[in-house]
């Protein structure tokens, strides 16, 4: 099963406190924000602290995802120079429009991996699509690169460029999570929503993560440890869900004993997504704490 992004916390690079205690919150990811967080005057210092955190901190096993400045401006390359070495972190490409965008910050990378001794490709990418011209070319930019492990979306780029503004509801931001949805899955990688300001207005963060949930979403972007519980608490299945995964897992044991390649559950045959479903399920329990790791089958 590969990594669970449900919850992703940005961390403004140049906040030490923050960076510091970044790994005790439970959520999944760590994104550590070199780009709009940071005004250009600290920058430089940034970085450093970002570098020195990812050299010398322990965040266990948490994903560590890096958003540097545009790769094309001196700034972003000198990010690149000092994250990739540190061979511990993603690199998260901020408005990214075209295919392009990404393939030139791959080279980039490519030329610093090969100038350090790193091995050529390790260094995985993400792509935040936060304008017009990048959801319509959603679909280039997640087939673009081998590196690439999910695209996101980044909404007050986006309803700015849209000409509108954010609402409750987040009727603007509906065809634009749905061309991000739809071209991470055909590409086979992640599709994380974007980051809900409010902090205070709970309900309603609950109801877009719920939103963001049934469309089928592997996670958010957050902003504040206080939304981690809520998050991981809409991503965890039922106990329903959990049976019915168990059940699906036992009846693929029970046909591997018998050596029979037709899968079956309650009379109906188990097919590919079938099981591909039930093994998110487990994974989501276990992720949560409802379920140990031994319980059902090891897939």
């Amino acid at each position: 099963m590969k990594r669970l992004r449900r919850t992703m916390l940005f961390v403004p690079g140049n906040n030490p406190g923050m960076i510091k205690d970044a790994g005790i919150y439970g959520q999944d990811a760590i994104m550590f924000d070199l780009e709009d967080s940071v005004s250009l005057g600290e920058k430089d210092a940034a970085r450093f602290l970002v570098y020195q955190a990812l050299m010398t901190l322990d965040y266990g096993d948490k994903e560590l995802v890096v958003r540097v400045n545009d790769p094309a401006s001196k700034g972003g390359r000198e990010d690149l120079e000092a994250i990739v070495r540190t061979r511990r972190a993603v690199i998260r490409l901020p408005k990214t429009e075209t295919a392009e965008d990404v393939l030139a910050c791959e080279r980039e990378i490519a030329r610093i991996e090969r100038e350090s001794g790193i091995e050529e490709g390790s260094t995985l990418m993400m792509a935040a699509i936060e304008s017009a011209a990048g959801v319509l070319n959603a679909r280039e930019i997640a087939f673009s690169s081998k590196r690439l492990t999910g695209i996101a979306l980044g909404a007050e780029d986006y309803v700015t460029d849209l000409k509108t503004s954010r609402s409750p509801g987040g009727v603007e931001l509906l065809f634009g999570r749905s061309m991000i949805l739809l071209a991470a899955r055909a590409a086979g990688i992640d599709a994380i929503d974007t980051v809900y300001s409010d902090v205070n207005n709970e309900e309603g963060f609950r109801a877009e993560v719920e939103l963001i949930h049934q469309l089928g979403f592997d996670g958010k972007s957050i902003i504040n440890p206080r939304q981690i519980k809520t998050v991981h608490e809409v991503y965890t299945p039922t106990e329903k869900d959990i049976s019915k995964a168990l059940a699906v897992m036992d009846a693929i044991e029970e046909a591997n004993r018998k050596g029979s390649g037709v899968i079956s559950l309650n009379g109906r045959m188990v097919d590919r997504p079938i099981v591909l479903r039930a093994q998110r399920v487990l994974a989501l329990a276990r992720a949560a704490g409802v379920l140990q790791k031994e319980d059902g089958i090891n897939e």
